[in-house]
């Protein structure tokens, strides 16, 4: 177990966007399952968002709908929601009058049920507003006893110092895998690591590419392929590090995804690192067992994973478009 926001979590946690944010949700009975099943097994973390699906119906209402039918289950869990955007768009507005009412939409939701908002983060970094403003708002919750703590999100190294001197700052959310290990380099793991801020790592596997299911490229769901990573001009570069580990997987009798997650908590908090939580999504209960498997990787395992991703750049941004220029604000 570790901390977060004063609360004690387990070393994995669960990440809420696949059960609202896809064009064909799963159904509630599946999608309460899959929550049921990572609380079952120590993932009381859930990391959901506003932006998670449309203004009318996203991981909040979700919550709101699981709580009500499990009422036992309001003070074992943990909630983070992203927020701090336009509603039903990709903008970003740090402002003051957005986020309070970003903050006032989770409430709207939680409160009724009994949840605290334990942690919340504006989803980007506005570039029209300073990252000092948008945290000074949410501070304001956390001062009323209404919010449990500040994360942030895609934030530089530069803006976590920035805002670490507005507010404490809980947590930091940003993509990390053995597909995208770019905190390493950039300054946000040591940054961090020296204000003992956890790292939430999203996408722990790679988007899907980590889980050992995708052989070629059409194997990708199509909202997937989107991304410059995912493209066809760089997948076949890309697919030779899952032939890596599948390598790996094949010998320790477990999957890629499995390795993947290890590698992650084998890191953390080591070696001058900070704290690292993957949340992995996953919309079954059979996906939720795999991901939460006890796989435990030698001195021998970690540095043959080293020595592979020492020789493999991954190819393409891990965004495209607008959204690209948002990354790491």
């Amino acid at each position: 177990m570790v901390q977060l926001a004063g609360k004690e979590i387990g070393t994995t946690g669960y990440g809420l966007m696949g059960l609202t944010w896809r064009a064909d949700p799963p159904p509630q009975e599946q999608s309460f399952r899959a929550m049921r099943a990572s609380l079952a097994n120590g993932a009381n973390f859930w990391n959901g968002g506003e932006l998670y699906g449309t203004a009318e119906r996203n991981s909040l209402h979700l919550l709101n709908e699981y709580f009500t039918k499990y009422p036992e289950d309001v003070s074992k869990v943990v909630i983070s929601i992203k927020g701090g955007l336009i509603p039903n768009s990709h903008g970003i507005d740090g402002g003051r009058d957005n986020v309070r009412r970003s903050i006032d939409e989770c409430l709207k939701h939680l409160t009724p049920v009994g949840k605290k908002l334990d942690l919340f983060e504006c989803a980007r970094v506005d570039p029209n507003t300073p990252i000092e403003t948008s945290i000074a708002a949410i501070d304001e919750y956390v001062k009323e006893g209404k919010l449990g703590g500040i994360s942030l999100s895609e934030v530089s190294a530069n803006s976590i110092r920035r805002a670490a001197k507005v507010a404490k700052i809980s947590a930091v959310e940003v993509e990390v895998s053995l597909f995208s290990t770019e905190i390493f380099e950039n300054g946000i793991a040591q940054a961090c690591a020296e204000l003992d801020i956890p790292v939430i790592a999203y996408s722990p596997l790679g988007r899907g590419f980590l889980t050992g299911q995708i052989k070629k490229r059409e194997d990708i769901p199509d909202r997937i392929q989107i991304f410059p990573r995912f493209s066809a001009e760089h997948f076949d570069q890309n697919i030779v590090l899952v032939q890596k580990v599948e390598d790996l997987a094949a010998k320790k009798g477990c999957t890629v995804g499995q390795i993947a997650i290890a590698w992650l908590k084998s890191l953390s908090g080591k070696n001058g690192l900070p704290v690292i939580i993957p949340i992995p999504g996953a919309t079954t209960e059979e996906r939720i067992q795999e991901n939460m498997a006890d796989v435990q990787l030698s001195d021998a395992d970690m540095k043959a994973i080293q020595e592979f991703l020492a020789g493999f750049t991954a190819k393409g941004d891990r965004y495209g478009g607008p959204l690209a220029a948002l990354m790491n604000g």
